[in-house]
């Protein structure tokens, strides 16, 4: 059986990218208790219609409630987590052991999971939390390939393993990080993180007050600044080792690195299932989102952990999705970025690395020819080379 391939989703398109380029699993979060922003926390309404839209393609919602609450924060768990219970969630992503105790009464009927941000590191931990009533653990992004495969050995068989495979690392441990606390008065542990950790940084002498100073030996001044994680060419040791849910993380990354990602991974997850090597088109759509340079994290021992500027890197943009489409691909789209008549751009269907074409002819949604789509967010008209379904990806390369 294959591992489950759980993807992040910030809004109701994300949720709907996510599944049509195949997550097994969407984690989300609700107005409370999530480890983001509030522009990526779903309204009431709109989460109970994720939660059914998920599982109206058979799949499964997460819910994360993964920060550390504040004593005056309780009050807000018994209607919330029966609220969550009541639309159907399949699980809670937890962080406290407060709030996993709590979400057994008030919503006894979603499975537990317990959020990376807990640090599990050891297989004692985990069977702990497991007699705590946990379904799943996620794992701390600290643990080595070996650390799991012990893990998986030493605790219960059915409790589920959770690691992360794609996404932001961050420098502290299991992003418990007070930096932006300190620096910025924002609760990185209440989703507010400025992410001080991306800043560039210089020292000042105590003599000379003014004189700022490079940090500049080796790895620059930006001294705290992780790499993004990439492990889509080592899928089948995580499998081996006792994985049972890939996870790709980015709730607030775009609609387009949701798809791109997604479709990347199911890619090498299906290439697996078939015992094949993972597709080298799969693995080349990892560049072709907004990302810094990859690294594998602390999997093969301790990472390179920084690099020495603030400069992220993609092979392609995206510059429409579909909103309609009949069969013969003619297409209502949405505009993302500009395009212009001749313009070469690719198609994403789902399970491929791009259908090459030409924006032969760009029209307006009365059928009139443009010139360009220059306005954001507009509605367009434009032929594609394949019937489409809804939150397609169309995206052009970017020059090297």
């Amino acid at each position: 059986m294959l591992p489950e391939l759980l993807s992040p989703a910030g809004d109701l398109d994300r949720v709907r990218t996510a599944l049509l380029y195949g997550a097994d699993a969407v984690y989300l979060a609700g107005k409370f208790f999530g480890m983001r922003p509030k522009s990526v926390s779903f309204p009431d309404l709109d989460l109970e219609q994720a939660v059914r839209l998920i599982h109206e393609q058979g799949k499964k919602a997460y819910i994360t409630c993964n920060i550390l609450p504040h004593e005056d924060e309780l009050e807000l768990v018994p209607e919330y987590f029966s609220f969550l219970q009541e639309i159907g969630a399949d699980a809670l992503i937890i962080a406290d052991l407060g709030l996993l105790r709590l979400a057994e009464r008030y919503a006894p009927s979603c499975a537990r999971h317990v959020s990376t941000q807990l640090g599990v590191l050891n297989s004692e931990t985990a069977s702990f939390l497991y007699d705590l009533g946990a379904d799943t653990v996620v794992l701390a992004r600290e643990c080595s390939l070996e650390e799991i495969r012990r893990i998986r050995r030493n605790c219960p068989s059915d409790l589920r393993l959770e690691a992360f495979v794609h996404g932001a690392m961050c420098v502290s441990f299991s992003g418990r990080c007070l930096l932006s606390n300190y620096l910025a008065g924002r609760d990185a542990n209440h989703g507010e993180c400025a992410q001080p950790c991306r800043w560039k940084y210089h020292l000042v002498e105590e003599l000379r007050p003014g004189k700022y100073l490079e940090i500049s030996e080796s790895d620059g001044t930006y001294i705290l600044n992780a790499e993004d994680l990439c492990m889509i060419e080592h899928l089948a040791p995580l499998r081996d080792a006792g994985v049972d849910s890939f996870k790709i993380e980015g709730r607030m990354k775009s609609a387009y690195y949701t798809g791109a990602v997604t479709n990347a991974y199911r890619m090498a997850l299906d290439a697996l299932g078939r015992g094949e090597d993972v597709p080298d088109g799969a693995v080349r759509e990892c560049g072709a989102v907004s990302h810094r340079p990859y690294g594998t994290g602390f999997y093969f021992g301790p990472p390179h952990q920084n690099y020495p500027d603030s400069l992220y890197q993609a092979t392609a943009e995206i510059v429409a999705v579909t909103v309609s489409c009949d069969g013969d691909g003619n297409a209502f789209l949405r505009q993302k970025n500009k395009i212009c008549p001749g313009d070469r751009l690719e198609l994403l269907m789902p399970g491929t690395t791009g259908i090459g074409f030409s924006a032969d002819a760009l029209m307006d949604v009365e059928g009139e020819s443009i010139p360009d789509t220059r306005h954001a967010d507009m509605l367009f008209r434009m032929k594609l080379p394949a019937c489409a379904p809804p939150c397609t990806i169309v995206r052009k390369r970017r020059e090297e």
